[in-house]
């Protein structure tokens, strides 16, 4: 029998598909689709992959907006020329950007041995939000934060922009903290104009501090217990000679080594979680609504699942339309079971994780048919 709230019959029914990445293994549009493979005939899906700011927060809202990929020129955080994209949407008939971070700064542009957050910036970053600006004629800019190389504060993404940055002599400085150890002034007059920006955040992290930029996340980009106070310090001199002094303790400030911070002390922007930036830009919770059923997941539920990833974000506005929803995922911990009517895991295939994630998306296919047969009353022998 179904776990007790799920529908009965899966026969002509309306599922709705909402899955972010299986990291490491499958893309969210990738899950969504292996889920519909396995589900079978009888049913209609939405698919409506998601993600919460970093790694394919592009795709999911090209995908279910219906919009384009812009391939564009730029400079990974080292400084070397690169090609990146950025989405292209239509949000109530404006014209809207989409911008991962991490496409031009992230760490998976570096090699492990030439990551080093003293060099790294977020240069690139702002040549796509003016490439969106400039060539593409945005009207709005959606970026999402995540998966960062860098702890510059987001100078290298001002410095794209059009603000400089100088020592005590009144010399410039290039936008890295190796040479923002230096800073002594700054001139943002010669910014471009901006349209509005809003940042899909998904940590609550301030830019300084225990829970800070460097001191959290500066040892996963290559960052020693020496390196980490010297960004500390570039990053609190930064705070202090633009006048951030507001914009360092918001929530988020410190997401992809402080670009957040640098989004709002710079740009104007705005931080919203983003699930609900995703889920709002693509009209979620109406497409929830006509569903008999809701389908989410990813790679890991977890406590951080909980923490406002898009798969709990989902599963709570699923319940307060009255809807039923399950998760799949590679891997669950019990702490997750409340949020869901019901959880299937890859693990009881007892294959290695390596060999699960090779194999995720026939894993992923073949569990949901095993639920196809549970929900339609039928056993698999």
């Amino acid at each position: 029998m179904p776990p007790s709230g799920l529908p009965s019959k899966l026969r002509a029914m309306h599922v709705v598909i909402a899955c972010d990445k299986f990291k490491g293994s499958l893309g969210a549009l990738e899950a969504c689709r292996a889920i519909q493979r396995g589900l079978g005939e009888g049913v209609t899906a939405d698919l409506c992959p998601i993600a919460d700011g970093g790694e394919g927060f592009v795709e999911a809202m090209v995908t279910a907006a219906g919009g384009a990929m812009i391939h564009a020129p730029a400079h990974d955080p080292l400084g070397r020329p690169i090609e990146a994209i950025y989405g292209l949407i239509d949000v109530a008939g404006s014209r809207t950007a989409v911008i991962e971070m991490a496409a031009a700064s992230g760490l998976w542009r570096l090699d492990p041995a030439e990551r080093n957050p003293r060099l790294a910036s977020t240069f690139g970053t702002g040549e796509l939000m003016r490439h969106a600006v400039e060539v593409s004629g945005a009207k709005r800019l959606l970026v999402g934060l995540g998966g960062s190389a860098t702890n510059d504060g987001g100078a290298g993404m001002a410095a794209a922009l059009g603000v400089r940055f100088f020592d005590e002599d009144d010399q410039p400085l290039e936008a890295v903290p190796e040479a923002l150890a230096r800073l002594a002034g700054f001139d943002e007059t010669g910014r471009m104009d901006l349209p509005e920006i809003l940042v899909a955040c998904d940590v609550d992290h301030p830019l300084l501090g225990e829970r800070g930029a460097s001191a959290v996340f500066g040892p996963q980009k290559g960052a020693s217990p020496v390196d980490v106070a010297f960004l500390e310090a570039v990053l609190t001199r930064l705070v202090v000679v633009c006048g951030g002094e507001g914009e360092e303790i918001a929530a988020g400030a410190g997401a992809a080594g402080g670009l957040g911070f640098g989004l709002l002390r710079f740009t104007g922007a705005r931080l919203v979680p983003g699930f609900d930036l995703v889920s709002g830009a693509l009209g979620l919770r109406s497409k929830l609504a006509a569903a008999d059923l809701v389908i989410t997941g990813e790679g890991s539920l977890d406590a951080q699942t909980l923490g406002g990833k898009g798969p709990a974000g989902v599963a709570r506005l699923a319940r307060s339309l009255g809807k039923p929803v399950v998760a799949f995922a590679g891997r669950s911990e019990a702490v997750a079971d409340a949020e869901f009517d019901a959880i299937y895991d890859l693990s009881g295939f007892g294959l290695p994780v390596d060999e699960s994630m090779r194999r995720g998306g026939e894993l992923l296919e073949a569990r949901a048919a095993s639920v196809a047969y549970l929900l339609k009353g039928r056993s698999q022998a």
